[in-house]
């Protein structure tokens, strides 16, 4: 054991820096794979939290006043039931701030739905104009309670007593109304009700949801929410990071293993003398690949502890949501568990791939076979003998014949390489992906940047007047937004009429064309998945009572409501209801107005008659993965240079029996240390050619994967810009042959002796 010791400590001595390498690698492997573990906690847990405290309904439905809703607290599958309870749609406001709200007249606090209180109390009879908001309206408000909130165009005003959390789906200014319960008394005069369903088999969602549209008649339900939207609506951007962080250290993981496997063949094989004489000193085989195993698996466990001691005691002060994650998994009941779990799995992979490459290393006989005569690199072929012939350099020609003549070993090495270079290219595609959300929103579904709800104050004509007059206003889309009920009636599914025929909304297609005719339509991923429909499909909905027949003539990018968006004009909805008129107003801007200015002056021109707010950016959420992905970059540029030098490492040992011959033929130290360098350089360029090309797609791929998984849909990916990518490659390439240029130049000054005896 003392022997087997000192063969590994002097073994470190001469491989420092790749042995810093290796466990810096290991430890951002570790911290990524525990991140990933934290934010997928993240993203289920608080809803499920919310969700088991409030006791929460399965189901909630929202009717007219008239429905009788009595009827379905007797259906099969039904446990319990929370209402009806009156609601109002109402516009409130605080501290300048207005949001869209859905007022409930609760009389109670509910046992089904019951909500958390987070800070005040609940409702009190002897305050009727006491509301509680729900947590995330009360921070779009920033009200807390105490506070007094208006209602424009009313003088009416109501006083928040408390704020709670909500299982039911959240608030999203222009989308979900906000979430306040009031006493009945402070709504007067309800719009409708809504109910929620307790099931006592959550699976059976579906159909509950179907026999309850069948009880009360399609034409009383309004909208229905369910615990499976809100819970993937809550999860939303959170689990998405958890995705990247695990798939990418998935990635790297591997990369370091087969990174280690290439490190200690390479090892090997330089030397095969010094393992020959511990086997004829008395070293068994076991001995030898203890040798090995043992030293990686500490570099690894030292890596693993590291990332796991700095997880624990740093990862909850993480700026942002990653912090709030980590702090979160941290009081979870797996999460120690996790913490031994994911580390030791780690370890136990680099383990893996370091045993069958140290089983190599315990085949190796006590009496070293004599190397063949032929040189390694085996004769030059045709063209580079005429290559020399035509003079061109011979650093160029016999760099080109050392890379790739041995092919299988030069293969795997440049798949090695490889291996790190693809994921970074494919973390840039997602890197460039979430910033053309910002540079280019109109190419991934978000042609307008504000978003403008007018009430009865003032008519259409006069509210398009006072939008268009607005010098950053390029364009004002009316519309309307509406819930409707799929084929199904088991789902509710956004129906939305924008723009005209003859001045049509700017939808982003990815698939067919407009819709320019009357019943002509576009959706979204989501609801092509709902209904199970595809783009030249008619599909049946039924909106209130009326039925509606539309012609899906095209696939839009849709990053709100998960997709579950279909879209034709607002002349086609008049065409059944020549009455309506538009509660909406989608504006584009000119290039280079600033939103919040023109949000402003909109608002104040509207005198109190008009809502206006930013469209919602998906990628907004995503700001923390910025910072994962420069992350994950360093760790697989740590991995990447551990097997360059491996690489170069193997160049110059397997150049050594070539010294002498080169010598002979009158090349200079010089022109021998180009040979080397311009090896490495090439085997870099062969990697990073092989990266981009597989990359590029693979990362098109699973970008596109996400969007379809997320009911945005197919063709958000953007790879990156040559801008970017052909300096990636020359920095490689340079890299690569900067740093095989000391050991290079070193071994071409060899003495003679030295050569002769490295050729023995």
């Amino acid at each position: 054991m003392r022997a087997t010791l000192r063969w590994a400590h002097s073994d470190l001595r001469t491989h420092r820096g790749e042995a810093l390498f290796l466990v810096l690698a290991t430890a951002g492997i570790v911290a990524s794979l525990l991140l990933a573990t934290a934010l997928f906690g993240y993203a289920t847990n608080p809803w499920q939290r919310v969700f088991t405290q409030s006791h929460g309904a399965h189901v909630w439905l929202h009717t007219d006043k008239a429905a009788d809703t009595g009827k379905l607290a007797g259906l099969d599958g039904v446990d319990t039931v929370a209402g009806p309870y009156p609601t109002a749609a109402v516009t409130v406001s605080s501290r300048g701030s207005r949001a869209s709200v859905e007022l409930r007249g609760t009389p109670e606090r509910p046992s089904v739905g019951r909500p958390p209180i987070v800070s005040g109390h609940w409702l009190d009879p002897s305050a009727p104009n006491g509301v509680v908001l729900e947590s995330r309206l009360a921070r779009a408000l920033l009200a807390e309670p105490g506070d007094t909130l208006t209602v424009p165009g009313t003088a009416r005003e109501l006083t928040v007593v408390g704020l709670a959390d909500s299982a039911e789906p959240r608030y999203r200014p222009g989308e979900q109304p906000g979430l306040v319960w009031a006493l009945p008394s402070a709504v007067p005069d309800p719009g409708g009700q809504v109910i929620g369903l307790r099931l006592t088999d959550p699976g059976d969602t579906s159909y509950i949801v179907q026999r309850a549209v069948t009880v009360l008649g399609s034409g009383a339900i309004g909208e229905v929410s369910t615990w499976q939207q809100a819970r993937a609506e809550a999860q939303g951007d959170n689990r998405l990071l958890g995705q990247v962080l695990g798939l990418f250290g998935l990635g790297a993981l591997v990369a370091a293993g087969f990174a280690v496997h290439g490190a200690i063949g390479t090892r090997i094989r330089g030397h095969l003398r010094d393992l020959s004489v511990l086997k004829a000193i008395g070293f068994t085989p076991g001995q030898v690949v203890r040798i090995f195993l043992l030293q990686h698996l500490a570099y690894a466990l030292l890596g693993a502890l590291a990332a796991a001691g700095l997880a624990e005691a740093l990862g909850s002060r993480i700026p942002g949501r990653l912090g709030d994650a980590v702090g979160l998994w941290q009081g979870l009941p797996g999460h120690t568990v996790a913490l031994i779990v994911v580390p030791v799995g780690a370890v136990l992979f680099i383990g893996a791939t370091t045993g069958l490459a140290a089983w190599r290393a315990g085949r190796v006989p006590p009496v070293p076979l004599p190397r063949p005569a032929a040189t390694s690199g085996g004769r030059l072929s045709g063209v580079a003998r005429r290559a020399l012939g035509v003079r061109i350099p011979p650093a160029l020609v016999l760099g080109w014949h050392t890379a790739f003549t041995r092919r299988p070993r030069s293969l795997a090495t440049v798949a090695r390489l490889t291996l790190p270079l693809l994921l970074i290219v494919v973390a840039m595609s997602a890197w460039t992906t979430i910033d053309r959300f910002h540079s280019d929103p109109e190419r991934v579904g978000l042609p307008t940047a504000l978003s403008v709800r007018a009430d009865a104050g003032r008519s259409e004509q006069q509210i398009r007047s006072l939008l268009e007059r607005d010098p950053g206003v390029a364009a004002a889309y009316p519309g309307v937004e509406t819930a409707a009920l799929g084929p199904s009636q088991t789902a509710t599914i956004a129906l939305r009429g924008l723009g005209t025929h003859r001045d049509p909304y700017p939808h982003t297609l990815a698939e067919g064309r407009p819709a320019r005719g009357s019943d002509e339509a576009v959706a979204g991923q989501g609801l092509l998945d709902l209904l199970d429909a595809r783009v030249g499909d008619w599909v049946r909905m039924t909106v209130g009572d009326q039925p509606l027949i539309l012609h899906i003539v095209g696939r839009s990018i849709e990053p709100e409501n998960a997709g579950r968006v279909i879209s034709t004009s607002l002349d086609t909805l008049r065409e059944n209801d020549p009455g309506l008129r538009p509660t909406l107003y989608e504006l584009r801007l000119d290039p280079g107005a600033d939103p919040r200015e023109v949000a402003d002056r909109l608002a104040a021109a509207g005198d109190g008659h008009l809502d206006v707010h930013a469209v919602a950016n998906p990628a907004d959420g995503l700001s923390p993965l910025r910072a994962v992905v420069a992350g994950l970059i360093a760790v697989l540029a740590l991995i990447g240079l551990i097997e360059l030098l491996t690489a170069i490492g193997g160049t110059v040992r397997e150049s050594e029996r070539d010294l002498l011959a080169l010598k002979a033929i009158g090349l200079s130290p010089r022109q021998i240390t180009a040979i080397t360098v311009t090896a490495t350089g090439l085997t870099a360029l062969a990697a990073v050619l092989a990266a981009t090309a597989l990359g590029l797609p693979l990362a098109h791929w699973l970008i596109d994967a996400q969007g379809r998984s997320s009911g945005i849909g197919a063709g958000i990916a953007q790879g990156p810009s040559a801008v970017l990518v052909v300096p990636l490659g020359a920095a490689a390439v340079l890299c690569a042959a900067a740093l095989a240029a000391v050991p290079a130049a070193r071994a071409a000054r060899r003495r003679l002796a030295d050569t002769l005896s490295a050729v023995a």
